[in-house]
């Protein structure tokens, strides 16, 4: 969410949203990103920023702490304004694979490179996720907790295309066997259902289902085929539909809900599953996250989601 309030975009959520959230605001700062913020959920992995990159530290220091009383003041104000919320309320945070893209050895150069380090460092995130999804079940008593696992950069860790530090060269791919046994290490972890979001194209859907996720969330504007899709939803994959753009067109206005809602059933009617099926597998939302948005455009796209999950459902 864009902004640095968090009481607003938390009073925004609960209002707009049928699966409202706890927000991130990057805009606060490092440890309020989603590698700071993620990172310092890592057991015995302690983090620390270094020439604005996050990297494995020798010992907890004061950039872990910021992140961490961030994420505290964010849990408290969750807890004053969702206290007795009893529907679905989703938390999130990076995936292994991005965590492993984004996060230096105390050596240099992304943990990616040691498959020995990624491999310690899905471990700590799948202790440190456990954690975290028990302290919001504690703080929400009355409502089931979803986690989401926004891996960006899986495809481009697939495909090898996570350019090293010198920017010269690459790292090797890394396997989708691999990778599938990474994020199922962190699915299976957590007391509560998953759902997977990556907003850049070539989503790995057979990857994703066999990883033990509940649902797959991708912007709808990047899906260029459509049997991968159909296959995992006719498997029974959630499909959380990124139907609305995440960032103003220039000179334009947000999506009306009436606009959404095509952009899904079109999607859906193409696929060819009947329309009453639509309404218990499809959440309706923004095509990734609203941060560099202003606050206008997200109360806007969050509402024509909103609505427009509303219209398909009575269709």
């Amino acid at each position: 969410m864009p902004d640095t309030d968090i009481a607003e975009a938390q009073r925004i959520v609960l209002g707009e949203l049928p699966v409202p959230h706890l927000p991130e605001l990057p805009a606060r700062g490092p440890g309020a990103d989603l590698v700071g913020r993620s990172a310092a959920l890592l057991v015995d992995l302690p983090v620390e920023l270094y020439a604005a990159r996050w990297r494995i530290a020798g010992r907890p220091g004061r950039d872990l702490r910021q992140a961490l009383d961030l994420l505290e003041r964010d849990l408290d104000q969750m807890t004053e304004q969702a206290g007795e919320f009893t529907g679905t309320f989703k938390v999130q945070a990076a995936g292994p694979l991005t965590l492993a893209a984004n996060v230096e050895l105390p050596v240099g150069g992304w943990m990616l490179r040691d498959p020995g380090a990624v491999r310690e460092l899905t471990e700590s995130l799948a202790d440190g996720l456990r954690g975290h999804v028990a302290q919001v079940r504690r703080r929400l008593p009355r409502a089931t907790v979803l986690l989401q696992l926004d891996e960006p950069a899986l495809p481009a860790v697939l495909a090898g295309r996570i350019p090293t530090e010198s920017g010269l060269g690459a790292y090797r791919p890394v396997e989708s066997g691999t990778a599938a046994g990474l994020l199922r290490t962190v699915v299976s972890a957590v007391d509560a259902p998953v759902v997977l979001h990556c907003c850049a194209r070539d989503v790995p859907l057979e990857l994703v289902r066999s990883a033990g996720a509940a649902a797959v969330a991708l912007d709808l504007a990047l899906v260029d085929r459509l049997d991968p899709v159909g296959e995992a939803i006719d498997a029974g994959l959630g499909l959380f539909a990124g139907a609305a753009p995440a960032l103003p067109p220039p000179g334009g206005r947000g999506p009306s809900s009436a606009q959404v809602a095509d952009r899904v059933r079109q999607l859906w009617d193409r696929l060819g599953f009947p329309r009453a099926r639509l309404a218990e597998q499809v959440v309706v939302t923004p095509a990734c996250g609203l941060a560099g948005a202003t606050d206008e455009y997200a109360r806007t796209v969050l509402t024509a989601c909103r609505d427009a999950g509303r219209r398909l459902a009575e269709e």
